[in-house]
């Protein structure tokens, strides 16, 4: 489903990363866990096609994506990659469902109500489906930032420190529903943090 490959990489100026190599299956939870500046996000970068490693390579689901040309990437990773950011990146002039549309159609799919109908009862949020992104709650937007990381049905979530500002109780509702969403879709999830309250709900730990 995933495996990394003796992935390096170095920005401009920088110091060089080299990344230790790694594989999940189907439905596989992990976390890469590491301290401020070891990479974890240059790794997730990595995974999802963002950046090009100097070495090395990534597999999903049978395609290396490094070597497929810009538009490629892009179509790959928004019909197999679901992202969750630290910044939610949502458009405010958009309500809540035409913002999930939007996810849907970028990669070229269609657009389809009914699955966004059904991820947002499964997120309890179906009834914040009309609201705007600048009144709901931290909690409701990091819920929306879920559905639309599964919108497209991915084969991966890749989350990026996504419980960083949240305390002790928010921190356990949000990894929870995390697990739970991504164990009952079979989807493989990764992420990345420094959080170490994480560390006891994963089993698989990538350290940095």
């Amino acid at each position: 489903m995933l495996e990394t490959k003796d992935l390096t990489f170095q920005y401009p100026g920088g110091k060089p990363f080299s990344f230790p190599s790694f594989s999940l299956g189907k439905g596989d939870q992990a976390i890469v866990r590491g301290k401020s500046g070891s990479g974890k996000t240059t790794l997730l970068h990595l995974t999802a096609g963002i950046l090009k490693p100097s070495g090395g390579r990534v597999v999903i689901s049978g395609t290396s994506i490094h070597d497929l040309s810009a538009a490629e990437t892009d179509r790959f990773r928004g019909r197999h990659i679901g992202l969750i950011f630290q910044q939610h990146h949502f458009i405010h002039s958009l309500n809540m469902e035409e913002n999930l549309l939007l996810a849907q159609s970028l990669p070229g799919n269609p657009t389809d109500r009914r699955v966004i109908s059904g991820l947002l009862t499964e997120l309890d949020i179906s009834m914040l489906a009309r609201k705007k992104p600048s009144v709901l709650s931290q909690g409701e937007l990091q819920r929306f930032s879920v559905a639309r990381a599964m919108i497209n049905q991915p084969v991966i979530i890749l989350a990026d420190e996504p419980t960083s500002s949240l305390d002790d109780e928010n921190c356990s509702r949000f990894t929870r529903l995390l697990l739970e969403i991504s164990g009952r879709h079979a989807t493989t999830l990764l992420i990345a943090t420094h959080d170490n309250r994480l560390s006891k709900e994963f089993s698989t730990v990538i350290d940095l």
